[in-house]
């Protein structure tokens, strides 16, 4: 057995040994489509010559200094091209190593703000339940996501609360309109807004794209310009979290490009570095970094591996290669095309509840029973299942269960790199398609037997 301590601690994982392109490779031979980025990361797929030889340029220059110290030419740049137009009002970056990290460094930023402009007592974070923000205390605190939060749940800060998700496929009710339904949850946000004491909220936080915990679920039109308009209302902060669905991966640059707001403070990671160096960090607006500055000066916080030379090299390469290459737009045109093949091959299937995401963000969730929308038994392991299937056909795709509520639920998503070609999306699907169905009868037999 492995001396590391791996995800699960009663079998080791195969061995990665090298990955070009698309394709993965194990110790054992065997290549394996990407079909989902590792989780939703690797952008650019594997061995990208022109990221790898920016890591290098920077190794042999510049591989560490500590920003008590020094800035370093990656890190300006990297913010440069990241801000240096003001995307969405927002002018100032702030890298760390993850997205949890990010989640934390927003968390601190906004507190740090309303406490430079003389308001104290804004100390409450709304978000959503069924979220998921990060795996560090208070990233965690501010997720909703049920299962990842039970056995911690005495360590979490009492300062956040949750409303309900924006969830279309399970939270709009029967004749319910879509402008119904977001009016509902405006005014649910409205009154958690009221019980709190609105000068007591400091900040909403929700992902642009639900990720992981709910499958690539997009809010529906209007919502997050509701949700931009209490925060306004009351002089809160809206950070938007972006560690999964920004940076391309939806088919624009920023996923909240496609919802008419942008945030204050946004958090980033996955697409920012595509995994060729541990790389996250937050975008923020003018106004708020001016507050700082304007105040005590500096914001009270930081890493010991924060703006690493390497990491931002990494990055800076990654995000040039996007823009160079037309990534963006591609991943619009190959996402459609992905798309399209799962609701043919899928769509009509009856233990598929629905096909959703954006871009190169897709996500299918199963069902026992399609009509009553009936989540399959967890004991079943359909998620799993579907894993095993996918890799037995050479596809490493992202299935995660508790969808509805932590426990309940299954869904699988594919985040194929920006690269991925029209044939390669085709095998993808054909792969994917292929292992749901086998994962899926699998299940049905075995619940048969019960």
């Amino acid at each position: 057995m492995s001396h590391l301590i791996h995800r699960s601690l009663r079998s080791d994982p195969p061995l990665a040994v090298s990955g070009q392109g698309i394709w993965l490779r194990d110790a054992a031979g065997r290549a394996v489509i990407d079909g989902s980025g590792g989780a939703a990361v690797a952008c650019l797929g594997h061995g990208h010559p022109r990221v790898l030889a920016a890591m290098r340029a920077q190794m042999e220059r510049l591989c560490y200094a500590h920003t008590s110290l020094y800035s370093c030419e990656s890190a300006e740049a990297l913010a440069d091209k990241l801000v240096g137009h003001a995307p969405g009002g927002l002018t100032h970056a702030y890298f760390v190593s993850s997205g949890s990290e990010g989640s934390e460094a927003a968390l601190k930023l906004a507190r740090q703000y309303f406490l430079e402009i003389g308001q104290p007592q804004r100390q409450r974070v709304i978000a959503r339940r069924q979220s998921y923000h990060g795996n560090t205390l208070g990233a965690l605190a501010a997720g909703g996501n049920a299962m990842r939060r039970a056995p911690y749940a005495p360590l979490l800060a009492e300062a956040f609360s949750h409303v309900s998700a924006c969830y279309p496929y399970r939270g709009q009710e029967a004749g319910e309109s879509e402008a119904d339904y977001v009016a509902r949850l405006a005014a649910e946000l409205e009154a958690e807004f009221q019980r709190l004491g609105p000068d007591t909220v400091m900040a909403f936080m929700a992902e642009t794209v639900v990720g992981a915990t709910l499958g690539c679920v997009a809010a529906p039109e209007g919502y997050f310009r509701a949700v931009r308009e209490i925060c306004d209302r009351h002089g809160a902060l809206l950070i938007l979290d972006e560690v999964m669905c920004g940076m391309g991966r939806t088919g624009t640059l920023h996923a909240w490009e496609q919802e008419g707001v942008a945030p204050d403070i946004q958090v980033i990671a996955k697409g920012l570095g595509g995994g060729y160096q541990p790389i996250g960090g937050i975008l923020a607006t003018g106004r708020v970094v001016a507050a700082l500055r304007d105040g005590s000066g500096g914001f009270k916080h930081g890493h010991t591996y924060q703006a690493h030379p390497m990491a931002c090299a990494a990055a800076l390469a990654v995000q040039q290669v996007i823009e160079e290459a037309g990534l963006v737009a591609h991943v619009a045109r190959r996402g459609a095309q992905l798309e399209a093949a799962l609701v043919e091959r899928l769509g009509n299937h009856a233990h598929v509840g629905e096909i959703r995401g954006r871009g190169l963000f897709l996500a299918v969730e199963l069902v026992a029973d399609r009509a009553g929308r009936t989540p399959f038994e967890p004991g079943l392991a359909l998620h799993e299942r579907v894993r095993d299937a996918a890799l037995a056909r050479g596809l490493a795709c992202y299935p995660m269960n508790g969808t509805i509520d932590g426990r309940l639920g299954d869904h699988a998503i594919l985040a194929p790199p920006y690269i991925v070609t029209e044939d390669e999306v085709a095998m993808i699907a054909e792969r994917f398609c292929g292992a749901v169905e086998d994962a899926v009868a699998s299940a049905l037999r075995e619940a048969a037997l019960a």
